[in-house]
């Protein structure tokens, strides 16, 4: 019997959502927006979703013809704008990119954290000199750039900028000149930490380092504003780099989708994902002082970050009275010793709540609580939220 029209209408409308993902694959951020997609829909779809193997400067676009819901995606350009326009459907950009006239929803990386970040990882090893490598006439890099000179200008210290033209995005140029960029880092005041954009600015500063026979991290440390693992880690010495929380981008991303599609408003306001930790890599695992006691009572304390320590048993093992060692955290560190205790023991209770699935008193047990409460007081003293929040958060 033939089909009548009320039911072809039925067959032809898909039963779930169609929803394309316009962002790259070749880069770890990426793969992760993807992810936070697709954790979303797995608790409240289903959804179709259309996503193809493309690399970071690949113009992306949906297929001519395709009829879809909805798209997430990293818009990259005025032309890609209108394309999106076009499809009259609901859209959402996790890009950080500010163009003139577009008006998509936006959820994207907090760059003025991700500079925070990177300054107070630099502090907290002791660098008092600073310097950030800048790639021209790219909007989101000048965003981080700038966020990173006010930081340190805030912190009572200075920042150079080397800027170089980029070849395509935010990637520098594979012919720069690295002997003119190795003796703009030997200008420098040293030790120097240095941010890049991403892992590839690191890598021209490493390889500039290595021409100008400048020692890393110990002279220069260099740090990325994004993480990479496969880009950071293939470097020599491997490349330290801020994660951000792609996933949780991407997660938010989907749930903002899901109110447009279902024809609810959304905020005019950008949603700003801030991001997650620093993965420190060789590049910048170091200590920036002269002080030989100092050094040994700080790397006490950070290979104790497990053991519930007391500043005493800092000070037996640096050999230094409390108040000369109290002194000279303040001086170098600007903070005192107990300080610092507590401060890497809330790192390694946060590391532990990110990257693994141990219980609350297990994790207390980990990083130098003597017990789930006092774990509990602490974090939420420092971050505002328990533990158990803060994972919930940062797992969506």
């Amino acid at each position: 019997m033939p089909l009548s029209k009320d039911s072809l209408s039925v067959h032809c409308n898909p039963p779930f959502p169609r929803v394309a993902i316009l962002v790259d694959t070749s880069t770890s951020w990426g793969r992760r927006i993807i992810h936070g997609v697709s954790s979303y829909v797995r608790k409240h779809g289903p959804w179709q979703l259309f996503v193809e193997a493309r690399g970071m400067e690949d113009h992306l676009r949906v297929p001519a013809g395709w009829r879809g819901d909805g798209v997430i995606v990293r818009v990259s350009s005025l032309a890609m704008s209108r394309e999106l326009q076009a499809l009259k459907v609901p859209v959402v950009n996790v890009s950080g990119i500010q163009l003139s006239r577009m008006n998509f929803p936006q959820v994207t990386t907090n760059l003025a954290e991700v500079a925070n970040m990177a300054l107070m990882h630099f502090l907290d090893r002791g660098f008092k000199h600073f310097a950030y490598f800048d790639v021209l006439g790219v909007s989101y890099v000048s965003t981080q750039k700038d966020a990173f000179l006010h930081a340190v200008k805030e912190s009572g210290n200075t920042c150079s900028v080397y800027a170089v033209k980029p070849q395509a995005g935010a990637e520098p140029n594979w012919n720069l000149d690295l002997t003119r960029l190795g003796e703009w880092i030997k200008s420098l005041p040293k030790p120097v930490g240095i941010l890049t954009w991403n892992a590839s600015g690191g890598r021209e500063i490493l390889y500039a380092c290595q021409l100008a026979g400048l020692r890393v991290p110990e002279e220069v440390a260099v740090l990325s504003g994004t993480d990479d693992d496969v880009l950071c880690e293939h470097l020599h010495p491997p490349l330290s780099g801020v994660l951000v929380d792609a996933e949780q981008i991407g997660h938010e991303a989907a749930s903002l989708l899901d109110r447009l599609m279902q024809g609810r408003s959304a905020s005019a306001k950008s949603m700003l994902i801030p991001p997650l930790s620093v993965v420190t890599r060789q590049s910048t695992d170091t200590l920036a002082m002269n002080d030989p006691k100092l050094i040994k009572a700080i790397a006490f304390i950070r290979e104790n970050a497990s053991k519930p320590i007391q500043v005493n048993d800092v000070t037996r093992h640096a050999g230094l009275s409390r108040r000369v060692l109290e002194r000279r955290f303040l001086q170098i560190l600007g903070r005192s010793p107990a300080s610092e205790i507590r401060r890497v023991h809330l790192e390694r209770a946060r590391q532990l709540l990110l990257e693994t699935k141990l219980p609350i008193p297990d994790i207390a047990e980990a990083s130098g609580y003597g017990s789930p409460e006092y774990l509990a007081f602490a974090f939420k003293t420092q971050t505002g939220k328990t533990p158990l929040e803060y994972r919930k958060t940062i797992r969506s």
